[in-house]
């Protein structure tokens, strides 16, 4: 056991609280449609794999699914994204990391400038936090769903990194190649998983509380809402209180 992580529970906690999910399918889609261009079988790609397992976890439709891994591999016509990744700072000084697709890369980086600066940040170079974020698989048990030796004995047969006490939850930490196998031990443990995703986590944490903790959750609210990024990633440590603040 070690230290917290902290940064899944918050993203958990707050879509949990976050009443709007109308976008996620089209994430979903958008991550779909690029995995599936390094190949449409998902047996021999695992990126798309992890994605079509997303979809399913959000109850998105086999035929959309189908779709979008067509257009990844260009059976079907459809628009041509790049992938860009925007470092920077939010209140306080914690690391931001920011995942997009886009079909208008200078559209895009004019507007997650914009979103920066308007709520209390600033964009970064190239590598200016990227050094603070490793990518890891990361899956979050409700403590009342599963006890902690249960879930140890699987972070030891199965290669996972570590079992970590996130206050009502347990997270267990994985290397990326390691991810698929742990996330299938849990489930055949016959445990639901809270939240699981194979993400970019932090070492270190900041504390951010009172007005900055509730500037940088607006910050995050409105990378969320731009329709180019996929996935926003922070150090930042951040009490429930001031999420649900924000919410309400």
């Amino acid at each position: 056991m070690s230290g917290h992580s902290k940064w899944a529970t918050i993203k958990h906690k707050k879509g949990a609280l976050d009443a709007k999910r109308g976008k996620i399918f089209t994430r979903l889609i958008k991550e779909i449609t690029m995995a599936a261009k390094g190949g449409g079988d998902p047996e021999k790609n695992p990126r798309l794999r992890t994605a079509i397992a997303a979809a399913k976890a959000e109850n998105m439709p086999q035929d959309n699914i189908k779709r979008a891994i067509q257009r990844g591999t260009g059976e079907l016509p459809g628009v041509t994204y790049e992938e860009i990744t925007f470092e920077g700072y939010g209140p306080g000084g914690v690391a931001v990391l920011i995942e997009t697709s886009t079909d208008n890369r200078n559209r895009t980086v004019s507007d997650i400038r914009h979103i920066f600066g308007k709520n209390g940040g600033n964009m970064g170079s190239s590598g200016s936090v990227a050094h603070l974020f490793s990518k890891k698989g990361s899956i979050l048990v409700a403590k009342s769903d599963a006890k902690e030796d249960d879930l140890m004995n699987i972070v030891l047969e199965h290669g996972a990194e570590d079992l970590r006490d996130e206050d009502d939850s347990w997270e267990i930490l994985t290397e990326p190649s390691a991810y698929e196998a742990v996330l299938e031990a849990v489930k055949a443990s016959g445990v639901t998983p809270e939240h699981s995703e194979l993400g970019m986590i932090p070492a270190n944490y900041i504390k951010l509380e009172g007005q900055q903790a509730r500037t940088m959750v607006k910050m995050i609210d409105a990378f969320e809402d731009y329709d180019d990024v996929q996935n926003v990633y922070s150090n930042a440590d951040i009490d429930q209180k001031d999420l649900e603040e924000v919410a309400g």
